[in-house]
C-alpha cells in the first residue's frame, strides 16, 4: 500500500494513451519521475505529472517525510465512464451510422518513501565466529 496518494477521476483520455505515460514513471524516484513527463510531449504526461504534484503535496503535510526520498510505487489508469452516458453517433458509410465512443479514464498515483538499505554481513565474519 502506498503511503500518500492522488487521484483524478474521470480524466478526458483514453486509459490506453494514458497508460504509456504511467508506464514510463512507475517505480522511479519522484524527482526524475516529473522531470520525465515535463520533457514529454504526450498530453497523457500533463494529466500524470499534476496527479503526481497533488501526491507530493499530500505527502508534504506530513512532517515526518522527506520529500526528496520518496519515489511513484503505484500509476495505474484505470477505464472510465464512456462521456455523456455511452455512445454517440456519426455518420458512416453508405448512409449508416456508426457509434462513437468518447471514453475517459481514472489516474491513481501512490508515493512511498525509499527504504533504507540494509547492509548485509560479511560472507566470513558469521563463519569465523560460529568456528570458534
Amino acid at each position: 500500500m502506498s503511503a500518500h496518494r492522488a487521484s483524478h477521476r474521470n480524466a478526458r483520455i483514453t486509459a490506453r494513451k494514458a497508460r504509456l505515460a504511467a508506464d514510463l514513471v512507475r517505480g522511479k524516484q519522484v524527482n526524475r519521475a516529473l522531470e520525465l513527463l515535463q520533457f514529454s510531449t504526450q498530453r497523457s504526461c500533463r494529466l500524470i505529472e499534476k496527479v503526481i504534484k497533488s501526491a507530493l503535496a499530500n505527502a508534504n503535510q506530513d512532517e515526518r517525510v522527506d520529500v526528496n526520498k520518496l519515489f511513484v510505487s503505484e500509476c495505474r489508469v484505470d477505464d472510465g465512464p464512456l462521456l455523456r452516458g455511452g455512445f454517440r453517433y456519426r455518420t458512416g458509410g453508405k448512409g449508416r451510422v456508426r457509434p462513437v465512443r468518447k471514453r475517459t479514464s481514472h489516474i491513481h498515483v501512490g508515493l512511498d518513501a525509499m527504504a533504507e538499505p540494509v547492509m548485509p554481513l560479511k560472507q566470513g565474519t558469521a563463519a569465523a565466529s560460529e568456528g570458534k
